[in-house]
């Protein structure tokens, strides 16, 4: 093979390999750059908290509030079964409405149904007795014994819109080393087995340090 031949095959060579470099495929470097989004974030607007300090009353109405949900509320602490149907929850605080119905006056006692009815729109249950907390005009705590009678409770269902009570009974004559009662103004109350509290208006005259009187929940609003 001569020279001239070698040198030919060398230049078919050199323009095939130029061809190839030349196809319709886009390399790498000419493919365009790729989009980036640079993502926009914004701070949360944050408003400082305002913070009042409590009063005096408020604070005393918390510790009487904390003190006899623990006594009236979790002392008495049930436990509702689980079941895979829709069985009645235990009532919420938060799901009822209290008052005290009408006084029955009576040889210096007084009598009156301490009335729950149930707001929350589905069926549920109370068992047992309430606490309670009496309150006079300037919003400070009074001294409340509440007594439990020797009654024995059953649950009471209710369904929306029902109430169930509990009676109460104190004296209005002074007793021992009291020469005058105070007066209430208002009535704090725990439900049964609870540690939120209702509060309505309560216009008494209660002896005897405070003491009431109080059977468990009953069905109805009246005695």
């Amino acid at each position: 093979m001569t020279n001239t031949t070698l040198t030919a095959g060398a230049a078919v060579l050199a323009l095939l390999a130029a061809g190839c470099g030349t196809g319709t495929t886009p390399s790498a470097a000419s493919a365009p750059p790729a989009r980036t989004t640079t993502a926009r974030t914004t701070a949360p607007h944050t408003t400082a908290a305002q913070t009042t300090a409590p009063s005096a009353a408020d604070t005393g109405r918390a510790t009487a509030a904390g003190a006899a949900s623990a006594r009236y509320g979790a002392a008495a602490r049930t436990t509702a079964t689980q079941t895979t149907g829709a069985a009645p929850q235990r009532c919420r605080t938060t799901g009822l409405r209290a008052r005290v119905g009408r006084q029955d006056p009576g040889a210096g006692n007084r009598y009156a149904p301490l009335v729950l009815t149930n707001t929350s729109g589905k069926t549920c249950w109370v068992y047992g007795f309430v606490g309670l907390v009496l309150i006079d005009g300037r919003g400070d705590v009074l001294r409340t014994r509440t007594r439990r009678e020797s009654v024995t409770p059953h649950r009471v269902t209710l369904r929306p819109g029902a109430s169930a009570h509990a009676r109460l009974h104190w004296t209005v004559v002074p007793s021992g080393h009291e020469t005058r009662c105070p007066a209430s103004a208002r009535l704090m109350i725990i439900p049964p087995d609870e540690v939120a509290h209702l509060e309505v208006p309560f216009s008494a005259t209660v002896c005897d340090d405070g003491r009431i009187d109080v059977r468990p929940m009953a069905p109805g609003a009246g005695l």
